[in-house]
């Protein structure tokens, strides 16, 4: 019995149990396929970050003694496809079995069902021993009902696995501590300088533009910041616990011209290729609440990224698709934008939170969400094309996560089964969250003047034209209060600035 076994570039866990003994019988492969790169474009540094993850995780395997067969991008026999280089090897090896680690996405758990037939021998999906839930779990929990609230989702799982509570209650007395972790930053304390010893991964870089592949942003080959595997991972676990996590709370939701980072956790893209353990996680941050060195707030604000909307959202996923990547639950048809691709717009959150996106191939959830998530909803942009720029542009972004994150959460465009309400805001908001109105071309105050924030008059006509949806919406009632007050001229002039505003969408 010989057995090919399949590792994807978001299974990069050397502690899987696959690898625990070494059998000469069992030979792993990893792949670098244009089919992975180019279902949607993608930011150069993720392509960089996964194939050096890859590779890596290939020469530990070989220093541990297992048999690897790497097929890199401009590997003369790639034929760039999962099927047809399987099927290569299968002949190659004499392999009487192929096995593979459950994937994450739907499209691969789809096309991996149809691995037998298309080999002709025994394949076999196993578990990938990463998450924390069953695919189909949230499924169950929420049977029969109308919203997927995730406050239920969490409270379940602090419960079950005994988080942060204390007698059966939460510690703290209450569940949730996310009116304590909305404070501005102003300064101080400073965020954490980055530590990591930048890579140079040049030669990666040079493969893939040799052969082809089609990226956006800034590679930063030679200084790259992200880390490659788990031991590097571990140190970002440790140095964010250490001094990042109990700041992490009170600015959770700041922004600032003068920090990419601010006291964020930079851990996402190890926690979804799989470098680090959710488990592990979690336990390092409520060991150092337990020893005092981080605050309840900010431990639990933490935690219920990753024990509640992580596993919350994957629930999500699993349970709605095929199909909830195409909804479109407000007919928002417009498209981008031309400097989502560039940053160039005198709008200076949008070219901050863009522009970061573009150059680090990341940005934290409030810029996502409430800068460039804000505007795609106001401006009634095309979910589907917002939800691929997204999948494309972080470097944590795979679309299990993403998915739910940009089509539920930011776009609405699920109808509401994920929010309760649209997440959308006029200017104030990001002024009292950030630095970002301060020397801006547009006046945060105004709302039709020639130099108003394009924000505020279109927030107030994204109430207008779907009211029908949400004025009876008990989380939306102040709005529609306000709009009642207003005098019939003045939310004419509103709806005819917000038409002028998305005829020059491009020159914002």
């Amino acid at each position: 019995m010989t057995t090919l076994r399949l590792i994807l570039g978001d299974q990069l866990n050397p502690e899987h149990s696959w690898f625990q003994t070494v059998d000469p019988t069992v030979h792993y492969t990893l792949m670098e396929l244009r089919s992975e790169t180019d279902y949607v474009m993608h930011h150069a540094q993720k392509v960089i970050a996964i194939f050096a993850g890859m590779r890596d995780l290939a020469r530990h395997l070989k220093d541990q003694g297992h048999s690897v067969h790497y097929i890199a991008l401009d590997d003369a026999n790639n034929q760039h496809d999962f099927g047809k280089n399987l099927k290569a090897l299968v002949k190659q090896l004499s392999a009487t079995q192929v096995q593979y680690q459950l994937p994450d996405e739907w499209r691969l758990d789809a096309q991996f069902k149809q691995l037998e037939s298309v080999l002709g021998l025994p394949v076999e999906g196993v578990d990938s021993e990463h998450f924390i839930t069953a695919r189909h779990e949230a499924a169950e929990l929420f049977k029969g009902r109308k919203q997927w609230l995730m406050e239920h989702f969490y409270r379940t799982l602090r419960q079950r696995f005994d988080v942060l509570m204390q007698d059966k209650q939460p510690i703290g007395g209450v569940w949730n501590f996310d009116a304590e972790n909305r404070k501005p930053w102003k300064g101080q304390p400073p965020p954490p300088a980055d530590e990591r010893a930048t890579l140079d991964h040049q030669d990666i870089w040079a493969v893939i533009q040799a052969g082809g592949v089609k990226t956006f942003g800034s590679p930063q080959a030679s200084a790259f910041r992200w880390p490659i595997n788990r031991a590097q991972a571990l140190k970002d676990l440790n140095r964010f616990i250490k001094d990042v996590l109990p700041n992490f709370g009170d600015y959770e939701d700041a922004m600032s011209t003068k920090s990419w980072r601010l006291f964020h956790s930079f851990l996402s893209f190890a926690l979804n290729t799989k470098m680090l353990n959710p488990r592990e996680v979690i336990g390092a941050a409520e060991k150092a609440y337990k020893a005092g060195k981080a605050p309840l707030a900010a431990t639990e604000g933490f935690i219920r990224q990753i024990l509640g909307w992580r596993e919350y959202v994957r629930g999500i996923y699993w349970a709605q698709m095929p199909g909830y990547d195409e909804g479109n639950a407000l007919n928002h048809q417009n498209a981008l934008p031309s400097w989502f691709w560039t940053g160039n717009t005198k709008m200076n959150c949008l070219s901050h939170a863009i522009g970061q996106s573009l150059e680090h191939a990341y940005a934290h959830h409030i810029q996502r969400l409430m800068v460039i998530g804000n505007f795609s909803l106001l401006a009634g942009l095309n979910p589907q094309a917002v939800h691929q720029w997204y999948l494309g542009v972080y470097i944590d972004a795979f679309e299990w996560v993403e998915l739910p994150n940009t089509v539920g959460m930011s776009q609405f465009a699920d109808g509401g089964l994920l929010a309760t309400k649209p997440y959308v805001s006029s200017g104030a908001y990001i002024d009292r969250m950030s630095d970002y109105c301060k020397g801006c071309h547009y006046n945060r105050k105004e709302r039709i003047s020639a130099d108003a924030c394009p924000f505020n008059a279109l927030y107030w006509d994204f109430y207008l034209r779907h009211e029908e949806r949400f004025a009876k919406n008990p989380r939306i009632g102040m709005a529609y209060r306000q709009l009642t007050k207003m005098p019939p001229e003045e939310i004419a002039s509103i709806k005819q600035k917000a038409q002028e505003l998305l005829s020059k969408v491009d020159d914002l």
